[in-house]
């Protein structure tokens, strides 16, 4: 009895010396490895045609060809022929997740969920959304009526927030302490003031905000997924970067408080009876070995929750 993780080598492309440890994707799956319960398994990547539920044509080309490279690399990543295939397979994983999430109640995984792509670009780090993308793939073959993200990357999800007007079937639950806007991150929540919808909320965690405040924010976020409606399914983005270590990070929040951030998202999924996919999100510590212990506390987290799934 196991919970499915996805993970695939070819998640990593080649950018070089890089603020984003591109090689935590290979690491949280070598610690998994040694962890009981969990199945690793590889995604298919997407397809031309899932991109193009959310992205614009031109977009989705000047990714794969590298021209012009302003929007190739508008996510400031250095373009190499090895980005596109790269990111369909992380987009995949997500999308890999979400299924399987739809039959056994959760699965995972090691990707990042790229919420602050949007439409016709990318920024800080994320080129396709694989959020949206899962989710209209999903609606759009009938899998799911309605989709809910719980974005708890430090910064604010302002890609998938641009997305969610336009589908009424997803919410968008963003629970901040940077807010994003043209592709630049706001340590102090109090300089941008951006605006919510019916179906995208969000809520900012000021500079020092620890555990008990994260926790009340996440309780009122809840608070407003249930006023919008029971999803069929949740997307969660369980990001590693709001660490108190970050440097992008304002927060006091230490390994022990994301394990409970992460737990009590799982908790709530399992009681609810809504099947969740976890994806993995920032972290930017010099020591990549505390933005590992996040993600595999996330995993750990989501076996104390469900427990044993699964053939």
């Amino acid at each position: 009895m196991t919970i499915s993780v996805f993970s695939h080598p070819g998640y990593a492309a080649p950018i070089g010396k890089h603020v984003m440890p591109i090689d935590k994707f290979a690491l949280v799956a070598e610690g998994l490895r040694a962890e009981t319960g969990v199945k690793l398994e590889e995604p298919a990547p997407l397809t031309e045609a899932d991109l193009l539920r959310v992205h614009t044509k031109a977009y989705v080309d000047a990714v794969r060809s590298g021209e012009p490279r302003p929007l190739a690399e508008s996510q400031k990543f250095p373009w190499s022929p090895q980005l596109y295939p790269s990111v369909l397979l992380t987009g995949g994983g997500c999308l890999a997740a979400a299924r399987r999430a739809l039959i056994d109640g959760i699965a995972g995984a090691l990707v990042s969920g790229f919420h602050h792509s949007h439409g016709d670009h990318g920024e800080g780090f994320c080129t396709f959304n694989a959020l949206v993308v899962t989710a209209e793939v999903l609606h759009a073959g009938g899998a799911v009526a309605r989709v809910a993200v719980i974005d708890m990357d430090l910064h604010y999800g302002n890609g998938t927030a641009s997305l969610a007007p336009a589908r009424p079937y997803l919410f968008n639950l963003s629970i901040y302490g940077n807010d994003y806007a043209a592709n630049r991150a706001f340590r102090d929540v109090s300089q941008l003031q951006h605006s919510d919808g019916d179906n995208h909320r969000s809520i900012a965690l000021a500079a020092g905000a620890g555990r008990v405040t994260m926790l009340a924010a996440m309780e009122r976020g809840l608070e407003l997924l249930e006023g919008w409606g029971c999803p069929d399914l949740i997307l969660y983005q369980a990001g590693a970067d709001p660490l108190r270590e970050d440097p992008y990070s304002p927060l006091e929040l230490d390994h022990d408080d994301l394990f409970e951030r992460d737990r009590r998202v799982f908790s709530y999924a399992k009681a609810a009876g809504i099947p969740i996919a976890w994806v993995l999100a920032g972290g930017y510590t010099e020591d990549v070995s505390k933005v590992v212990k996040v993600h595999l506390n996330t995993f750990v987290a989501a076996r104390e929750a469900f427990g044993s799934v699964g053939p």
